[in-house]
């Protein structure tokens, strides 16, 4: 197993390029909000945004248009997508080889003990209901921003 200098440590939270998020929502509403949560937090972030599960996978494996994009440090994953919704997706993602080990945080409306239950079954990394509150949205990105951006070490960040 690989063991992290506090060099490689120092390095990986001095990261030069953005943080590369792919968020995955067919809510305009939300996007923009994600968006605007985003740009006014304190991390540098390259958002992307795709809007239905078919084209989430396409942007992943680098297929189509998608083939120059970046490989995402973190998913945010809406469950109620259309085409092929975000179960399926977190599944097939978690069990892609070249794929699973990116973090996926689940951030729907649904708070369902099923939809729970059943994305952790599928090894999403956590689990947060929307808020409806504009204010409360906001806060909880920031808390992503802050949590998987500055606290945790990503795998994207080791090698």
């Amino acid at each position: 197993m690989e063991t992290i200098t506090k060099f490689q440590l120092n390095t990986m939270h001095a990261k030069p390029r953005p943080f590369n998020i792919l968020l995955i929502e067919d809510n305009p509403g939300d996007i923009r909000l994600t968006q605007e949560a985003f740009k006014e937090g304190s991390t540098k972030v390259n958002l992307e945004v795709v809007t239905d599960g078919v084209e989430a996978l396409r942007y992943l494996r680098k297929e189509s248009n998608y083939m120059d994009k970046q490989s995402p440090d973190l998913i945010l994953l809406d469950l109620n997508l259309p085409k092929k919704d975000g179960r399926e997706i977190l599944e097939e993602i978690k069990n892609d080889q070249s794929l699973r080990k990116i973090p996926i945080v689940v951030l729907t409306t649904s708070n369902a003990g099923k939809d729970i239950l059943n994305s952790y079954d599928l090894h999403a990394n956590c689990y947060i209901k929307k808020p409806h509150d504009f204010d409360k949205f906001f806060d909880i990105i920031h808390k992503i921003e802050e949590f998987w951006l500055s606290t945790t070490i990503l795998p994207t960040m080791v090698g």
